[in-house]
């Protein structure tokens, strides 16, 4: 069984497209028999995407810091709950329990989680591949900031991030794409 690691706002955001594909992702991957390993939450993306995959019968995984067990609202319904110390735990242990990684809209937290992840497969620290559920073009801001970084060269161009607009389509591409980087670690060659 793969663990796909999904990464998701614990807001609902303001469009209802947003929980929908929440709801479809949990679905497709309890459908597919894999697990999920996600933060931990009972509400918003990430509540309605792990409620799905609970109620389709996969293994759900929460990973959640001490200090956010009231502000997050810890799920009480899970497989398995791990309570951690920091956020940098949460992320070493989400990374160390999953096999590939899915980004969901959401706010600076879901950035900062999906950025260590690209930057980890950069250096070389994971190979996962890493997909993003791109729901009403919610990424598009995000992949043009992507392409002025590798413009600049500050991102290898062999940065490879799966994206799709549906659950199914975004899981198809992403267990069969190679991991988040191919280059080596170093400098940007100079053309």
């Amino acid at each position: 069984m793969l663990r796909i690691c999904v990464f998701a706002g614990s807001n609902d955001g303001d469009r209802d497209s947003y929980l929908i594909s929440a709801h479809e992702l949990g679905a497709e991957i309890a459908r597919r028999g894999h697990g999920l390993v996600y933060g931990g939450a009972s509400c918003g993306l990430m509540g309605a995407c792990a409620d799905a995959a609970l109620a389709g019968g996969a293994e759900v995984v929460g990973v959640l810091p001490r200090a956010l067990t009231t502000r997050e609202i810890a799920h009480t319904g899970l497989t398995e709950l791990r309570i951690v110390g920091s956020l940098h735990e949460r992320k070493a242990v989400m990374s160390a329990l999953s096999d590939a990684v899915v980004a969901l809209p959401g706010g600076c937290g879901t950035m900062d989680e999906l950025f260590e992840a690209i930057t980890w497969g950069q250096l070389g620290l994971h190979e996962k591949p890493i997909g993003l559920l791109d729901v009403d073009g919610y990424f598009g801001p995000l992949f043009a900031f992507l392409q002025h970084m590798s413009a600049e060269g500050f991102v290898r161009p062999a940065l490879r991030l799966v994206h799709a607009r549906t659950a199914r389509e975004l899981l198809d591409r992403l267990l069969q794409a190679p991991p988040a980087t191919v280059s080596p670690p170093g400098p940007h060659p100079r053309p």
